[in-house]
């Protein structure tokens, strides 16, 4: 077989290739995005960008009960959005074989939680593999269609960042041309009505007993011999640490943490003196075994809070490190706005005129940071409309009138158009800011309904915010460039001073997709030391001692710093 080096992002992708799945319906969020971007390479699939996580899954559910296998990628937090289809679709079960793959973010590295996605699967009554490595990436999803269909089953995966992240040595099958299962309609098992849906549950029951019994005899759970002293029970990337800390323990790796295999970890408890559980997140596995019977030690000893490592692992179990072997801290960097990001103008105007800003899931979260600290509130996808509008109906209009909601172009479709209807409907007095920079650029750069191409980059038709706000039934939208300072601040008092809903679309493309004008900057002697310029945060501007520079390998030629300054003393580089 041909071996290559993978992302484990990369070889989810392949696995869906080589196991003959025909669709996959994704929105991209880290660190699950690029399982998507690369199975749009290949040809034998349906690849396609979802406007959200919820519609992903429908779209991959409907395409699995037409006789297609299917797969949707999301990050932990999309899984919320997602677990209304899941949950039925977990009653219904399947005719082609459907994967879920969840990619959670111990650390919080690119979300606002730690969500233990494991509790998902047990709760909606789904089984949950858990790969440790690039080459299990791919076998794993291989594996997960065949059980998905053999148990009539949705079948869940957890990645996490560093899984999803990581890159190892994959061994290449052959790529599948997708065969359909024949479809016959059955409205007994797949329309979930009440009286059907009682009936359904108890179908969901009986084969999840049956995967658990099964699931013992696994060849992805397995025991590997080593001391008798101490046994760890362990999955996914925790497995490759605590291997590498204690490799002379004993140990049982579990490839399907949900159902747990009972008949295999009664078996491994009875070989070893003690038994370890070391997983990341929340005791999942942990409480099960104990609810068993078997003492095991786990969180007693172990953070819920992060990432683990091999010398954290190595430090609990009081092995000594060397000081050569002790990692030293990476020097920190403060996230900041790209040099001529188009937010970085809006959010300066925003803290300018101290307006209280509810804010989305985004770039633009940066404009919560110093120097323009103009963002109260972050929660999730779409928040902003809901809690902007929350604001008003608690306060009062007077101190709605200043609330002003900030949400993303990709971010609005995602899950905000939902919000504006809703204030629309219920009468608020707000104005909503729509970031509109051609590009979902949190996650990478994916093409979004607004962008006019598809995954592939090929042509697509360009949905209209405008229109669409307007169709939402808002009277009063405008479409503005962040970086006309007067025409953009006029928009937003005209909005907040305004006696009914108001949408300001702020429109410039991302400075990362489209070339910027080139000509560096420079200070003048007419600077006057008053440090406005500072206040836009533009990692191209420095003050050092008494002076303000500009370094001119960084700067883009973006002009934003050259149209705040008072005294004209910021102008182009004569070269």
């Amino acid at each position: 077989m041909e071996k290559k080096i993978m992302l484990g992002n990369e070889a989810f992708a392949r696995g869906a290739a080589e196991a003959g799945a025909k669709v996959i319906s994704s929105y991209p969020g880290t660190p699950s995005t690029e399982i998507t971007e690369n199975a749009a390479k290949y040809d034998s699939m349906h690849v396609e960008w979802a406007p959200n996580e919820k519609v992903g899954a429908e779209v991959v559910i409907g395409a699995g009960i037409a006789g297609a296998r299917a797969m949707t990628c999301m990050k932990h937090v999309g899984l919320n959005v997602a677990a209304d289809p899941l949950f039925t679709a977990a009653y219904t079960g399947v005719n082609a074989g459907i994967v879920f793959v969840v990619a959670d973010d111990n650390g919080c590295y690119s979300s606002q939680n730690e969500q233990d996605s494991r509790f998902y699967a047990r709760s909606a009554g789904v089984p949950m593999l858990e790969p440790a490595d690039s080459k299990e990436c791919l076998e794993y999803v291989k594996l997960a269609f065949e059980l998905s269909e053999k148990y009539d089953t949705v079948m869940m995966i957890r990645s996490n960042t560093r899984i999803s992240h990581s890159r190892g040595v994959v061994e290449l099958g052959e790529i599948q041309i997708p065969e359909l299962k024949k479809y016959e309609k059955n409205t007994g098992k797949y329309v979930a009505m009440p009286a059907a849906a009682r009936k359904l549950h108890i179908a969901q029951e009986k084969r999840m007993k049956k995967f658990a019994e099964d699931s013992s005899r696994f060849q992805i759970n397995r025991i590997e011999e080593g001391s008798k002293e101490m046994g760890i029970i362990t999955s996914g990337i925790c497995y490759q640490y605590a291997k590498e800390a204690v490799p002379e323990a004993s140990f049982l790796k579990l490839g399907s943490v949900n159902p747990l295999p009972k008949e295999l970890i009664k078996e491994f408890a009875e070989k070893v003196k003690k038994t370890f559980v070391i997983e990341e997140g929340q005791p999942f596995i942990e409480e099960q075994i104990k609810a068993m019977g078997i003492n095991v030690c786990g969180k007693d000893l172990f953070t819920v809070q992060g990432e683990y490592s091999v010398n954290m692992i190595k430090e609990v179990f009081r092995k000594p490190l060397a000081d050569h072997e002790k990692a030293g801290e990476a020097p920190v960097r403060p996230p900041l706005f790209c040099a001529g990001c188009p937010h970085r103008a809006l959010f300066y105007l925003l803290g300018k005129m101290k307006k209280t800003v509810t804010g989305d899931i985004g770039c633009y979260t940066l404009g919560s940071l110093p120097p323009t600290s103009s963002m109260d509130t972050c929660l999730c996808m779409g928040a902003s409309i809901g809690m902007a509008h929350g604001f008003e109906k608690a306060r009062g209009e007077e101190f709605g009138k200043d609330v002003v909601a900030v949400i993303g172009d990709s971010t609005f479709f995602h899950s905000g158009i939902t919000g504006l209807i809703n204030m629309v409907y219920n009468k608020s007095k707000g104005t909503v800011l729509i970031l509109d920079n051609r590009t979902t650029g949190m996650t990478g750069h994916q093409d979004n309904p607004a962008t006019g191409k598809d995954i592939r980059g090929n042509a697509s038709p360009e949905i209209s915010i405008e229109e669409l706000c307007r169709a939402c039934g808002v009277q009063h939208i405008k479409q503005v460039d962040p970086f006309d300072l007067k025409e953009m601040e006029a928009a937003i008092k005209e909005g907040c001073e305004r006696d009914a809903l108001s949408v300001i679309i702020s429109k410039r493309p991302c400075a990362l997709i489209v070339k910027q004008p080139g000509t560096p900057y420079m200070i003048t002697e007419e600077c006057k030391k008053c440090g406005i310029c500072m206040g836009i945060g533009c990692q191209a501007i420095e003050k050092k001692g008494e002076d303000i520079m500009i370094i001119p390998e960084r700067c883009v030629g973006c002009d934003l710093c050259s149209r705040v300054c008072p005294f004209g003393a910021i102008v182009k580089e004569d070269r």
